[in-house]
């Protein structure tokens, strides 16, 4: 059994580093941010932990997950986490506001996420033996509605207002060159 910690080793003195505790059962997964000043770890307590390498501490736990958590992956520009659970759940973090960005579930738990180079597409690797493909271009609120308002050819109705721009003012979403 392990200590439910992680633990990292100084390559050059050969020596341990103080083990980074938080985690309540086994990390499963870690991935190091790519400027290096980062460590995301799953675990099977359902949580994700990013770790401020120089400092060894972490914020508060990243949640959401209901089953273990055995994949992560940063993108290129170091801002969004890609998770994936056993829960079948893909879920991308900002990194710096800790807040969900998009959540994709799929039928089956992960096993693995990968970002590509250019951080336009993420990959899941799911137990039921298929790997997933799926853009990750996320748009700002704004964007996003003036998209939709473009695809849907006509303003939001009152029911999707509600369910999607709670806390915008009244009026229209889409202005009549969307």
């Amino acid at each position: 059994m392990g200590d439910n910690t992680v633990r990292l080793w100084d390559v050059a003195t050969r020596k341990g580093r103080p083990p980074l505790t938080g985690h309540t059962d086994s990390p499963w997964t870690v991935m190091f941010s790519p400027d290096g000043t980062l460590l995301a770890s799953g675990s099977k307590d359902t949580s994700v932990r990013l770790w401020d390498v120089a400092k060894g501490e972490s914020g508060a736990p990243l949640t959401g997950h209901d089953s273990d958590v055995v994949a992560v992956a940063f993108s290129p520009d170091g801002r969004t986490l890609v998770i994936g659970g056993q829960d079948g759940a893909v879920r991308l973090w900002d990194v710096a506001t800790h807040n969900v960005r998009a959540t994709v579930p799929l039928s089956s738990g992960i096993l693995s996420v990968a970002v590509s180079p250019n951080g336009h597409t993420i990959a899941a690797g799911g137990g039921d033996g298929t790997t997933r493909l799926w853009d990750m271009l996320l748009y700002t609120p704004d964007e996003a509605v003036r998209r939709i308002c473009h695809a849907v050819n006509r303003d939001l109705t009152a029911e999707e207002r509600k369910a999607y721009l709670p806390d915008s003012p009244v009026g229209r979403a889409c202005s009549p060159d969307s």
